[in-house]
């Protein structure tokens, strides 16, 4: 029989917020002292009053406009009992009866970049977003051998627990989905998204049922997953054990499941889950939350172009690749810095969309690569030296054949360490392209009468030996010879 995997997702995205969502303390725990971001607020001192942290609520209005979600007008804050160590207090302040933002979507491209089958097709996938609320995060519990100790620093920083609706049908379209929302949260700059340090944590619920069914079957949940590959791994090996157990006739128990990083493999944390009496009743000590239209106004113009409506209007406006689009908008500084190339006055006989295939090439080639040796993070391109505006020059001198790329691949090494212009380069150097036909014309005909070798052999029918020649060409001009005009001149001196 042929199952079908259901899959909804709960994610947590701690909002990078300077103070924690109640009170004063730095929510810039990573790092610190155990427990030296603590105050009587996050710590549940008896007769400290929590106050409302006005950044994280836009941070969360402004991921849940990004979801299409719509945005409750009128909200409150609710105690959920928590009878664990690393809440204080005893209970966690969060969202329950009517959550900041609800009802929304998110299109994902479920495309694998790494494969080397790619396509220009459309893979998108709608996921519908169920809910989006505040709440606040717990302490972190370090266990020592019979021992445990926890440290309050993340208790109380601003927390976003995101929930969808069971759409997801695969690993590699959870996948799809939390790398999107993950790169949302960075574009909006609400959240690192880092999952490796928390930042952001989600648990994929999942069953199998046959393919065909509306019924679900035996939910499942996975914890323990601190990377996106985890996630699509996990998923995948789930996957593969629940399928066996059906194929065998056994049923599938309902336990909440971790990911074990070193066996690729789940293991059985707890057994079956019962829902919780979390007890929900309104925060005595907390207004209700009112959003007037001008504020969500005001925060809605915070909302920057997402990555795949970038990617649309590249392709349509400029005429470049699926591929191509999906790379200049993974970050958004580099998608910013390549609209600025492309913003750039055109030089004279060029139009927008060859500046801006031209400008994709090169921050793909050598604006990567030379970050990349210098250990330069993406979303730090505009710390590089060349402007987007001499990189529009650089681009404008091949276009015009002032120079040839190889010459311009050197000029523009030496733009990135000195962040001298691309002409000043050229001139200072001698770089300029040699296109005088006379001159060509003689470098042509000494090439020839070097090697009558090779050139017997191209005259007998062996077309790769002209690629030779043409080399030898270039070699003699010192790299600058117009290499458009050298073929020609040499394919001309062959015929004749």
């Amino acid at each position: 029989m042929e199952y079908e995997v259901v899959i909804g997702m709960e994610t947590h995205v701690e909002l990078d917020t300077h103070s924690k969502m109640f009170c004063a303390c730095s929510a810039r725990f990573f790092g610190a002292e155990p427990n030296t971001n603590v105050c009587p607020v996050c710590l549940g001192m008896p007769g400290a009053l929590p106050v409302i942290n006005k950044r994280a609520v836009e941070f969360a209005m402004m991921v849940g406009l990004a979801l299409n979600c719509r945005i409750a007008r009128h909200t409150f804050w609710e105690r959920k009992s928590y009878w664990y160590p690393d809440l204080p207090k005893g209970y966690q302040i969060s969202q329950y009866q009517y959550p900041l933002a609800y009802d929304g979507w998110l299109d994902v491209d479920v495309r694998d970049l790494s494969t080397g089958n790619w396509s220009e097709e459309s893979v998108r996938r709608r996921i519908r977003i169920r809910r989006a609320h505040l709440e606040e995060d717990t302490g972190k519990l370090i266990h020592v051998g019979d021992k445990s100790y926890v440290d309050y620093n993340r208790s109380g920083v601003p927390l976003l627990e995101i929930v969808t609706e069971p759409d997801i049908r695969s690993a590699d379209e959870a996948y799809a989905y939390l790398s999107t929302l993950q790169q949302i949260v960075r574009y909006l700059g609400v959240s690192t998204g880092d999952m490796e340090k928390g930042a952001m944590r989600c648990e994929p619920n999942m069953s199998l049922r046959p393919k065909g069914s509306d019924a679900f079957g035996v939910k499942v949940e996975i914890k323990n997953l601190n990377s996106l590959r985890a996630v699509r791994e996990a998923i995948a090996y789930e996957i593969r054990r629940q399928t066996a157990l059906l194929e065998r006739g056994e049923a599938v128990q309902q336990v909440t499941m971790g990911w074990d990083e070193n066996r690729g493999v789940t293991v059985v944390q707890r057994e079956k889950e019962s829902a919780h009496d979390y007890r929900y009743f309104p925060e005595p000590d907390l207004p209700p939350l009112e959003v007037d239209e001008a504020w969500l106004e005001q925060v809605r113009r915070r909302v920057p172009e997402l990555a795949l409506a970038r990617q649309d209007r590249y392709r349509r406006d400029y005429g470049l690749s699926a591929y191509d689009a999906v790379q200049l908008t993974g970050d958004r500084a580099v998608a910013e810095w390549f609209e600025q190339v492309v913003a750039a006055e055109p030089s004279e006989g060029s139009d927008r969309r060859a500046l801006a295939k031209a400008a994709a090439n090169w921050i793909q080639t050598e604006i990567f690569r030379l970050m990349k040796a210098g250990g330069i993070p993406l979303a730090e391109i505009a710390s590089i030296k060349p402007t987007p505006r001499q990189l529009a020059e650089l681009i404008g001198l091949v276009d015009r054949q002032v120079i040839n790329i190889n010459t311009a691949r050197q000029v523009f090494e030496e733009m990135f360490a000195t962040g001298a212009d691309a002409r000043q380069i050229v001139e200072a150097k001698g770089l300029a392209q040699v296109s005088d036909v006379d001159a060509l014309r003689q470098v042509v005909s000494d090439v020839i009468a070097a090697h009558p070798n090779q050139v017997q052999q191209y005259l007998s029918g062996q077309e790769k030996v002209f690629g030779f020649l043409v080399g030898q060409a270039m070699k003699a001009t010192q790299g600058k010879g117009n290499a458009q005009l050298i073929n020609r001149l040499l394919r001309e001196a062959l015929k004749s």
